[in-house]
């Protein structure tokens, strides 16, 4: 059977679209993110807990990007450890703002996931109201394994509920070929190198090991978008964000 090269049209398109960024010359003017990456030590309830990049993202990515990462924890009275010690819900945040090269620039989180244990089971699309502005975000649903011994020869397994999305100079998206391609634009009319930050927030769901009760997966969605509704508040300068 013979097929048709129009079959072959909207990838090939693609492909040399995406390539073709890397043939980009430098604009010179950079045009930073609407991101505020200093975290508070605090956000309402939440009590944040630096944590420094690893050694992978150090490697990974330009020397001039920048780092903003946490552990959350919200005290919770009511969840109990199997000795009878309150639990506190924990979500991971991290906050990459890339450097100006944009040959070396942030990738796709679904892209470096799995070297972290995930699993990934699902992917969606959402957009959540900040009062009156749209904030789109990718939702990833996945199962990590984690080592449980110093020699990485026992693993335990969470579910976990990520969302993501990215902030450029005044365009928020949760797509990184929509992402790429208004880098494209920005260049070539405007005349910009534009940084960008990837915002995450992670947290485990179902039934811990350590732990009597679980949280369901609508839980865990609630205290996410509750979280990232805040953050976002707080740390973009929607200002700039066109809509």
């Amino acid at each position: 059977m013979r097929m048709s090269w129009k079959l072959f049209l909207l990838p090939l398109v693609t492909a040399v679209s995406m390539s073709s960024i890397y043939l980009l010359p430098s604009a010179g003017e950079v045009a930073q993110s609407a991101i505020k990456m200093k975290l508070p030590k605090k956000k309402n309830s939440w009590i944040l807990e630096e944590k420094l990049p690893s050694k992978e993202e150090l490697g990974a990515l330009a020397r001039d990007t920048e780092f903003s990462k946490a552990i959350c924890s919200l005290p919770w009275a009511g969840r109990y450890n199997r000795r009878g010690e309150d639990v506190p819900d924990r979500i991971d945040l991290s906050i990459v703002l890339s450097g100006s090269d944009i040959n070396n620039s942030i990738h796709r989180p679904e892209r470096c996931m799995p070297a972290q244990g995930h699993n990934i089971l699902a992917s969606s699309k959402r957009v959540l109201d900040i009062d009156g502005f749209s904030l789109p975000v990718t939702r990833l649903t996945s199962v990590q394994r984690l080592p449980t011994d110093a020699g990485k020869t026992e693993f335990m397994e969470m579910q976990c509920l990520t969302y993501y999305f990215f902030v450029g100079h005044d365009s928020i998206s949760n797509s990184h070929l929509e992402r790429t391609f208004i880098d494209m634009k920005d260049r070539l009319v405007r005349g910009l190198d534009q940084r960008w930050a990837y915002v995450s927030v992670s947290m485990w769901f179902g039934k811990y090991p350590w732990m009597e009760s679980e949280i369901p997966e609508l839980e865990a969605d609630r205290i996410l978008n509750k979280f990232v509704e805040d953050l976002s508040r707080q740390q973009i300068d929607w200002s700039k964000i066109k809509q």
